[in-house]
């Protein structure tokens, strides 16, 4: 069994770390151009149980949260690329705004956000709360993001007075 599951196989295989004893963590979010920023954020994720479920945006949701131009890296690349992580157990595809449903589901004993949020205005935290987990704010200080990273690929090599062709 791969790491990349359908929620079904992701229920079961979180069911089984249970039976066993392990506690589970839930890290969401696009990574669609991974960078640093993201490997410290999984990272700490994993610190915080004995198994990093990563819960990826599907191309769809990617658009409706950033807009027509995004993502620039397809929703199953995005997963192939997050599965060859250590630190990362198991990844699923998400099509909602929030993981609210996927909290629901798998009831985590910790999901895990970025330095974005506190861990009252994370979106899902009532739904964590009410599932028995609990809301940890992990990784760094949100010091790098996809969008500074495109601007900085576009004003180095994009169309302009001194750029050239992406």
């Amino acid at each position: 069994m791969g790491k990349i599951l359908e929620s079904e196989a992701l229920r079961r295989a979180v069911r089984s770390e249970r039976t066993a004893g392990r506690r589970i963590a839930l890290a969401n979010g696009l990574f669609d151009l991974l960078h640093v920023g993201h490997v410290r954020y999984l990272q700490a994720a994993r610190r915080e149980a004995d198994r990093l479920v990563v819960a990826v945006n599907s191309d769809v949701s990617a658009r409706s949260l950033k807009g027509p131009g995004r993502p620039l890296v397809p929703e199953q690349e995005r997963c192939e690329i997050l599965a060859a992580l250590d630190c990362v157990d198991y990844i699923t595809v998400f099509s909602e705004r929030t993981v609210e449903s996927l909290i629901r589901a798998l009831a985590p004993d910790v999901h895990c956000k970025g330095h974005d949020y506190t861990p009252e205005t994370v979106p899902e935290h009532a739904a964590v709360r009410e599932m028995g987990g609990r809301v940890v704010i992990v990784g760094d200080t949100k010091e790098h993001a996809t969008q500074d990273l495109i601007r900085r690929v576009l004003e180095r090599f994009g169309a302009g007075p001194q750029g050239g062709s992406a």
